[in-house]
């Protein structure tokens, strides 16, 4: 017999969404465990906020002013869902939870006043609502000509197409690369993430970059300024160049995407949470419209975990919790729970236009204005698993898993009769 552990809620999934309903229910008292295959996006995302970037292929400006005409057009969308109204607290809860994080001074800048326009590491522009101060400067806005620096090392990022590319959309912008002795740090961000908390290798960094620089130019790494001290790599490297400095997001695993994780699993912990990395669940057992337990395989053996409440925060297609099957059936694979926005029969599935909408993309689990899964009284759905949304065309992934786990906490919160941290 597997051995069995109660809790007040269970919530499946360890990315923004996941991290984010379980941080705000144990801070409310609730006694809460996340269960998770893995580290979830937040590895492999930029770290930045996107509530909505464009809109009818045009670029949101003011995600905010624009939130409700977007809603008035997608009604199925999940913002429609929650309300404009929801996104502004979830994303000062957010900012919060970072600045009183485990890297000190480490902050975000920005809102849903105007979206930042940041480069990518190919050059191209991303609009971000909530971005890390270690990214502000570099908003395109900007005329200040803008200096791209690589590593030799790191064999993701390269500073000359960076730049060739935003030259090439109207932007002042030139290429150094440094060949920096990096010790036995390993050769990707994450590596030398940790080799830029040491004050020393900063110095070192500095010294190089220093006689390169001209007058008058931002100075754009790729981001791996630190993972326990990014405020600090930041801003004594802006003292040793005296240049303003900026993050470029690369290829994962993220350094800023990391800061996050750790930034809310510390104020889980801090809150009596627990997370359990590396636990695949298995079944769900199923009392009427109740969702009782799930039992979860981790560490070579099963255990049956008992909740009131269940947050499913597995994520899409991506990650596999939806999948396309040879019957050609979509389903969701972790609770069997029901899905909207799959094609009927004899309706195309995909188009060949690799860019243009393709009919399963909008697929997830059915819910309620609470986002409550239809068929349960106690399941709730947020981020990816989510229908409605087509993320990587909206700009919106991290706004829609942000907006949606603190909504989610919110339904539990009030349905517990409780009062919430804000």
């Amino acid at each position: 017999m597997s051995p069995s552990l109660g809790y007040d809620a269970i919530v499946l999934g360890a990315g923004v969404a996941g991290l984010t309903a379980a941080t705000r229910l144990a801070e409310s008292g609730a006694h809460v465990c996340v269960l998770a295959k893995g580290m979830g996006s937040t590895h492999l995302a930029p770290g930045t906020v996107d509530v909505l970037g464009y809109q009818a292929g045009e670029r949101v400006e003011e995600p905010g002013r624009s939130l409700a005409g977007f809603i008035a057009s997608r009604p199925d969308h999940p913002y429609a869902l929650m309300g404009a109204e929801a996104v502004a607290p979830a994303m000062s809860w957010f900012s919060g939870r970072i600045e009183h994080g485990p890297q000190p001074g480490y902050r975000y800048a920005g809102g849903l006043e105007r979206n930042h326009l940041l480069p990518t590491a190919l050059g191209a522009v991303r609009p971000s609502a909530l971005v890390p101060e270690t990214m502000a400067a570099g908003h395109v806005r900007d005329p200040a000509p803008v200096c791209v620096v690589s590593l030799r090392v790191l064999r993701d990022f390269h500073a000359a197409l960076c730049a060739a590319n935003l030259q090439r959309a109207g932007h002042a912008a030139r290429a150094v690369e440094l060949d920096v002795d990096v010790g036995r740090a390993e050769a990707n961000s994450l590596g030398l993430a940790r080799r830029f908390d040491d004050p020393s290798f900063r110095a070192a960094f500095a010294a190089r970059l220093v006689p390169q620089l001209r007058s008058g130019e931002r100075v754009g790494v790729p981001a791996i300024l630190g993972l326990r001290d990014p405020h600090g790599a930041w801003s004594g490297l802006e003292e040793r160049l005296g240049h303003q400095v900026f993050e470029i997001p690369t290829l994962p695993p993220s350094a800023p995407g990391i800061r996050v994780y750790d930034a809310l699993t510390s104020a889980l912990r801090a809150a009596g949470g627990r997370i359990v990395i590396g636990a695949e669940v298995l079944d769900a057992d199923r009392h009427g419209d109740r969702v009782v337990s799930v039992r979860a395989h981790a560490s070579g053996h099963d255990t049956v975990y008992r909740a009131r409440w269940i947050v499913l925060a597995t994520g899409g297609f991506a990650s596999g919790a939806i999948a396309l099957g040879s019957d050609w059936h979509v389903r969701e694979t972790v609770l069997r729970l029901s899905l909207r926005g799959a094609p009927g029969p004899g309706e195309p599935r995909f188009v060949a236009g690799y860019f243009d909408h393709q009919p399963m993309s909008s697929v997830g689990v059915a819910v309620d204005s609470s986002l409550c899964a239809e068929g349960t009284d106690n399941v709730f759905v947020v981020g990816a698993s989510l229908p409605g949304a087509e993320a990587w065309r909206e700009g919106s992934g991290e706004g829609i898993a942000l907006t949606s786990g603190h909504f989610a906490a919110q339904a539990v919160i009030d349905r517990e009769g409780v009062t919430a941290t804000a």
